[in-house]
């Protein structure tokens, strides 16, 4: 049996294996499935020239190392946002692209006015040291009245002193990149959108709402109780592996031959 190629992209603090372990379990063996970690952490400090084009390339370089030609894209959080310029810089590489809550989805001037200001506080907190700037950027993704989550007992773990850095400069990098609305427009294959309903709106809904009126193969899924730092791809894993099944299948349908060729697929849930 052929295998779903896959390519997994985490968010700006969780590292790939960890972010997604209980949702490459559920998906098992039929997946093919690569968790890449973000370029701004290939290093102790983000790179001088750090940019969104540098994740792209690093998604190039991991499909090319596994001689893909063709496969799936998932990102989260920061991840789905590099998805997006992945997808609106090489369309051709894609059988289908999955977004988990994007971060960022483009500097367009269709955004709302809450979601432009959400972002210009966002801007205003990197520069915060990161005794402040963690937990109010933990804050500022979920609905008001929304406990943020507990740290995990004990030290926090060595990738955690990267992460202020990395989101400076991951936040610096979005306001920097055009993401190109019209390539994004061609893009012709499905897109999956998960929403937590605890997650803030005028970030996650309202990109959400761009989004679907960019792309013309668009689903959105509302996970009811989960929020940003509480994703399906932990909390519901098992569902959100259905959903993403039902995604590859459908890439699949449309065109007639999934990605890297493999015709013996199991059937969808």
């Amino acid at each position: 049996m052929d295998a779903w190629p896959v390519i997994f992209l985490p968010g700006v603090v969780m590292p790939a294996s960890a972010a997604f372990a209980n949702l490459l379990a559920e998906l098992g063996a039929d997946v093919d499935a690569v968790t890449k970690d973000l370029e701004v952490y290939a290093t102790s400090t983000p790179p001088s020239d750090y940019s969104l084009d540098v994740e792209v390339a690093g998604v190039l370089d991991t499909a090319r190392v596994r001689g893909w030609d063709r496969f799936h894209l998932v990102g989260y959080s920061a991840g789905a946002a590099v998805a997006l310029a992945f997808a609106a810089a090489h369309a051709e590489r894609l059988g289908s692209l999955g977004l988990l809550e994007p971060a960022w989805a483009g500097n367009w001037s269709d955004a709302s006015a809450s979601h432009r200001a959400l972002w210009r506080e966002y801007v205003r907190v990197a520069a915060l040291t990161p005794e402040e700037s963690m937990p109010a950027f933990v804050r500022m993704q979920l609905q008001k009245g929304v406990e943020p989550p507990q740290p995990p007992p004990g030290p926090p773990p060595p990738w955690m002193a990267q992460r202020p850095a990395g989101i400076r400069a991951i936040i610096d990098a979005f306001m920097a990149h055009d993401l190109d609305r019209d390539a994004l427009r061609r893009f012709d294959r499905p897109v999956y959108f998960a929403l937590g309903g605890l997650s803030n709106p005028d970030q996650f809904r309202d990109e959400a709402e761009r989004l679907a009126r960019v792309f013309d193969d668009f689903s959105l899924e509302v996970f009811p109780l989960r929020h940003h730092f509480d994703p399906p791809h932990r909390a519901e894993p098992s569902a959100l592996a259905t959903s993403l099944r039902r995604l590859w299948q459908r890439s699949e349908s449309i065109s007639g031959t999934p990605p890297e060729a493999g015709a013996n697929r199991p059937p969808t849930e």
